[in-house]
């Protein structure tokens, strides 16, 4: 492939990795597929390419519709939670996220979510919501009706949809009670830590089976404050970095010790107390987040 076509690919990458990561909520798998689509592209008739962001689009989007195959039956068996990987948006990676609706678009909340879709009605709703594609465009790249991809998005947005808006705080607001869970969880405050839980707050820890974590969501501000307590006693130490960073659109708690991230917790807050915590401590998920970081 000469240099001219493979910087041409070059140019779509963050698109394509984006893309990818959306629709299986893994950065290691979004890497793989965007290598798989450069290797496809190399041995394509590219005199037969009329439109290359199209056709890429469509490769990855096929690519990842054969991955989430395996994948569901995988997930079946993972070991407690299922969570998807974190990814640092801070530096642009999964492109820029300057209103709400994009830095929902790739919250990990939202990601959950999109769990309970077949791997069809996320395609579609990925391509409509995160890249606005038309509905022609769409049934172009999945090789359906267009009615039927109108279908398709109808259906996924309805099972996406919550009883109320999932994200309230805004990024200001929401950093600061980030940063406020911090100081308290720091100082072993836990009336502080409680006045920041909703009475219905759940915490999900996804370990993966590679490192100790709840194989159970937490349920109830005073069972997430029990297992909190005991989890601060073992790890809010010198020994550890905590900081306040943008993850998936939104801040998040990072924590490293040694160069090494140990984990990434991002919260939703509704009405200034939070309802959600996801907890990802499976080291395999943090090695994107990882390398993201040493570059900092």
């Amino acid at each position: 492939m000469t240099t001219s076509l493979a910087d041409d690919f070059e140019t779509y990458r963050p698109r394509l990795f984006g893309l990818a990561y959306r629709m299986l909520g893994s950065a290691a798998d979004a890497e793989d597929i965007v290598q798989d689509a450069y290797l496809r592209f190399s041995g394509a008739d590219h005199a037969a390419v009329e439109r290359l962001g199209a056709w890429l689009a469509k490769v990855v989007t096929n690519l990842c519709l054969n991955r989430l195959a395996s994948a569901r039956a995988r997930r079946e068996q993972y070991a407690g939670p299922w969570l998807p990987e974190p990814v640092i948006t801070s530096d642009g990676t999964l492109g820029p996220l300057e209103s709400a609706e994009q830095r929902d678009a790739v919250s990990l909340a939202l990601l959950v979510l999109l769990e309970r879709l077949t791997p069809t009605e996320r395609a579609v709703y990925v391509l409509r919501e995160a890249f606005a594609y038309g509905h022609r465009e769409i049934a172009g790249v999945l090789e359906l009706s267009e009615a039927n991809c109108r279908q398709l998005y109808r259906r996924a947005v309805q099972r996406v949809a919550a009883p109320e808006a999932r994200f309230k705080a805004a990024p200001e607001q929401q950093a600061g009670l980030v940063e406020s869970f911090l100081t308290a969880a720091r100082e072993g405050d836990l009336a502080g830590l409680e006045s920041l839980f909703s009475a219905e707050v759940t915490w999900w820890s996804d370990g993966g089976g590679k490192v100790s974590a709840a194989r159970r969501p937490i349920e109830g501000r005073e069972k997430v404050l029990r297992f909190l307590a005991g989890l601060l006693g073992r790890h809010v130490s010198g020994d550890v970095d905590f900081v306040v960073a943008e993850v998936n659109g939104h801040a998040a708690l990072v924590a490293r010790a040694d160069d090494r991230l140990l984990s990434v917790v991002t919260f939703e807050f509704h009405e200034g107390v939070c309802t959600e915590v996801r907890a990802v401590v499976n080291p395999d998920k943090l090695e994107f987040a990882g390398r993201q970081l040493a570059r900092v």
